[in-house]
C-alpha cells in the first residue's frame, strides 16, 4: 500500500532543501551568470526562469528565493556590474577637458568605449558587455528602467564633456553626436556579420580595432560639428596722400 506524503511534510522538506542549496553562496552567483548569459544570448523576454534554473543547476525555487521574479534578477545583473558606470565616470573626471588641444576629444571617446570593449574581451565580462548591446539597444520596458536608473548618468555626464570640448555647438547638437557614437559602439559590440563580410580576416568585437573606432567617432563629429570658419581679414593698400 503507497503511503502519501501528508502537504505539511512536503512543504517542509522542500523548505529544507532550499534552506540548503542557498547556504552554498555560489549558488547565487551562478544564478545571476546564468541569466547573464541566456539574456545575452537569446533576449530577456524569451528566457524563462526555469531555463536559469537549469542553466545555473539549482533548483527552481531557489531563484525566486534570491532574486524574487525575473524583472528583479535583470535588473540586479545591472546592480553587480554597476562599479563598471563608476570607472568610466572616474575615467572621464580625470580628464583635462580644454576645447584648443586636439587631443581633448579622441581622449573623451577613448574614455567612452575602451572600458566597454576591455569587458567585452574578458572572459568575466563578456556577455554583460554583449547584453547591454542587445537589451538596451530595443525600447522595451525593462530595458528603459535600466537606461533611466543606470546609464542616463553616464550619457548625461559624458555629453557634457563632449559639449565642453564643442563649445561652438549646442549641447542638442552633441546629443545627437552622443546617440551616433553610441551607435557605433553597440553595433561594434553586438555585430558578427563582419566576419562574413570581412571573409573570415576580421573577428567579432576585436578589441584590436579600439582606434579605430576612436578615429571613426571623433571623425564623425567633427564633420557633423564643424567649427565655424574664421573670416579672412582683408588686406587693405595704404592709399597715397595727395599733396
Amino acid at each position: 500500500m503507497n503511503v502519501r506524503t501528508p502537504p505539511v511534510k512536503r512543504s517542509a522538506s522542500r523548505a529544507a532543501a532550499i534552506a540548503t542549496e542557498a547556504a552554498r553562496p555560489d549558488r547565487k552567483q551562478a544564478i545571476l551568470l546564468a541569466a547573464e548569459k541566456l539574456f545575452a544570448r537569446h533576449g530577456y523576454h524569451v528566457v524563462t526562469i526555469r531555463q536559469i534554473a537549469e542553466e545555473a543547476g539549482v533548483p527552481l525555487a531557489l531563484v525566486g528565493y534570491y532574486y524574487g521574479q525575473k524583472h528583479e534578477l535583470f535588473h540586479a545583473i545591472f546592480e553587480h556590474w554597476g562599479h563598471t558606470i563608476e570607472e568610466r565616470l572616474a575615467g572621464l573626471a580625470a580628464l583635462t577637458i580644454d576645447p584648443d588641444d586636439v587631443r581633448t576629444l579622441p581622449r573623451i571617446i577613448e574614455a567612452f568605449t575602451a572600458p566597454v570593449l576591455a569587458l567585452r574581451a574578458s572572459a568575466e565580462g563578456e556577455y554583460y558587455a554583449l547584453l547591454v548591446a542587445r537589451e538596451l539597444y530595443h525600447a522595451t520596458e525593462e530595458a528603459d528602467r535600466v537606461l533611466r536608473g543606470y546609464f542616463d548618468p553616464l550619457a548625461e555626464a559624458y555629453i557634457d564633456a563632449m559639449h565642453l570640448a564643442l563649445p561652438h555647438t549646442t549641447r542638442a547638437q552633441v546629443a545627437w553626436g552622443y546617440q551616433f557614437a553610441l551607435g557605433s559602439l553597440l553595433h561594434h559590440l553586438n555585430d558578427t556579420r563582419i566576419e562574413r563580410l570581412s571573409r573570415g580576416e576580421n573577428k567579432r568585437a576585436d578589441p584590436a580595432v579600439a582606434p579605430m573606432l576612436v578615429s571613426f567617432i571623433v571623425g564623425g563629429l567633427r564633420a557633423a560639428l564643424p567649427r565655424p570658419k574664421t573670416p579672412r581679414t582683408q588686406k587693405t593698400t595704404p592709399r597715397r596722400q595727395k599733396t
